[in-house]
């Protein structure tokens, strides 16, 4: 999934007055995380380049979660949401969800 693909589909999925530039800072945070405690835990780890994303960054630049794992993002964005939008008991539906999608794509 591309930066711009995982941003497209949040906002079709789920409406919101989020502008791209926020949800890129948030994709750059969820990367900069898995990152640092999944890929460069396992071997090769150290051959993944990520500075993280920008306003800058190309739209179609790869997100590091490949599929079938890169639902991930969508969970991320709309947990983010749910949480800035004080809609606590959706965002604790869709922090969990996350969860469980980070876990998988952990144990893989």
């Amino acid at each position: 999934m591309t930066l711009m693909e995982a941003i497209n589909r949040i906002d079709t999925i789920k409406p919101n007055g989020y502008n791209q530039t926020e949800k890129i800072k948030w994709l750059s945070t969820l990367d900069g995380i898995i990152k640092t405690e999944i890929i460069d835990t396992h071997d090769g780890g150290e051959n993944v380049v990520f500075n993280g994303y920008t306003e800058d960054t190309d739209p179609t630049t790869l997100l590091l979660v490949p599929a079938p794992y890169d639902e991930i993002y969508l969970f991320w964005l709309e947990a983010k949401i749910n949480y800035w939008n004080g809609e606590y008991g959706k965002y604790n539906n869709s922090i969990a969800m996350y969860n469980e999608a980070y876990s998988t794509y952990a144990k893989y």
